[in-house]
C-alpha cells in the first residue's frame, strides 16, 4: 500500500494511493490504519506533501563502502549517526534552497525509514521490521564545505529545504536489497543497491533504539550510494527508489 499526505485546497490529509488516484483515509494519521473515506480523487487535482511529519530526523553517515573510501573516510565499525533538524523537511516538487553561507551543497539519494510503532530498546527477539510504517525516498542535502570546517554534522545538514521526503511511503517494501539513484538534470550521479550498506535497515532501527526513543512517524535515512556531487541553481533532482518511485525537487538560491 502506498500512503500520502496531500493538500486538497486548503485541507491537509493522508491518503492512499489507488493507481492515478487518492483517497483520503479516516484516522487523523497512518499509524492507526488506513481505513479509506469518501471518494477518490485524481491525484493531479491535489498537491503531494512530505509523507510524514517527524519528532525527529535520524541519519547514518557512510554507510556504503563505496562513498566511504570516496571522501577518504574510515569504515565505521559502528552506525555513524547524526540528525537533521525536523524544520529542513521539505515537500516534493519545492526547491532545495542553497544558502550563502555554503560554496558548495551536495545531494545525497537515500532509502528513508518511516517509523510506524514506539520502539524504545528493541530486545533481541524483537524484528525491528516490525515497528516500520514503510518506506520512502530522501535527499540528505549537505553543505558540504560547512561540514569540514565544523567537524560535525548539525549544521551543514539542517539549513530549511535540506531534507526533501517523498512522494509517499511504500508499506510493502523489502528494504534488503533494491536500487537507489539519484539523477541531476537527467544524468545519472548516484546508483547504488541497499544490499551494499555496511549495516542494513534492522541493525539500524535496533541500534538506534538504544540510544534514543523512536516515535511513529521519525525517519531514518540509511546512507548515500557514492557519487555525491554539487548542486547549482537550476538544477533539477530526481532520488528514484525501486519499488517506490521518484523524489523530485528543483534547486534555487536563497532569496537574500
Amino acid at each position: 500500500m502506498r500512503i500520502c499526505r496531500f493538500l486538497q485546497g486548503q485541507r491537509v490529509s493522508y491518503g492512499r494511493l489507488e493507481q492515478d488516484r487518492v483517497v483520503a483515509i479516516r484516522e487523523e494519521t497512518p499509524f492507526n490504519g488506513a481505513t479509506p473515506t469518501g471518494e477518490p480523487v485524481p491525484l493531479s487535482s491535489v498537491r503531494l506533501l512530505a509523507p510524514a511529519i517527524p519528532s525527529k530526523i535520524v541519519a547514518v553517515g557512510r554507510n556504503y563502502r563505496a562513498p566511504a573510501a570516496e571522501l577518504d573516510h574510515d569504515i565505521p565499525s559502528e552506525p555513524l549517526l547524526f540528525m537533521k533538524a525536523p524544520s529542513a523537511l521539505l515537500d516534493p516538487g519545492e526547491a532545495i534552497l542553497l544558502p550563502p553561507e555554503s560554496e558548495r551543497v551536495d545531494h545525497e539519494g537515500e532509502l528513508v525509514v518511516v517509523i510506524g510503532r514506539r520502539a524504545r530498546r528493541l530486545p533481541p527477539e524483537a524484528n525491528p521490521l516490525d515497528y516500520v510504517l514503510g518506506y520512502t525516498c530522501g535527499n540528505d542535502v549537505t553543505a558540504r564545505d560547512l561540514q569540514k570546517r565544523d567537524g560535525q554534522f548539525m549544521r551543514s545538514k539542517s539549513f530549511d529545504t535540506f531534507a526533501p521526503v517523498g512522494p509517499w511511503i511504500e508499506t510493502a517494501l523489502d528494504p534488503a536489497d533494491v536500487e537507489v539513484q539519484t539523477k541531476v538534470r537527467g544524468e545519472v550521479r548516484q546508483l547504488g543497491r541497499s544490499r551494499e550498506m555496511i549495516f542494513p535497515v534492522p541493525q539500524l532501527i535496533r541500534y538506534i533504539s538504544m540510544v534514543m526513543t523512536l516515535f511513529p512517524g521519525d525517519l531514518i535515512f540509511t546512507g548515500t550510494p557514492a557519487g555525491v556531487s554539487p548542486l547549482r541553481p537550476g538544477d533539477r533532482v530526481e532520488v528514484e527508489i525501486s519499488g517506490i518511485g521518484a523524489l523530485v525537487n528543483t534547486v534555487a538560491l536563497e532569496p537574500r
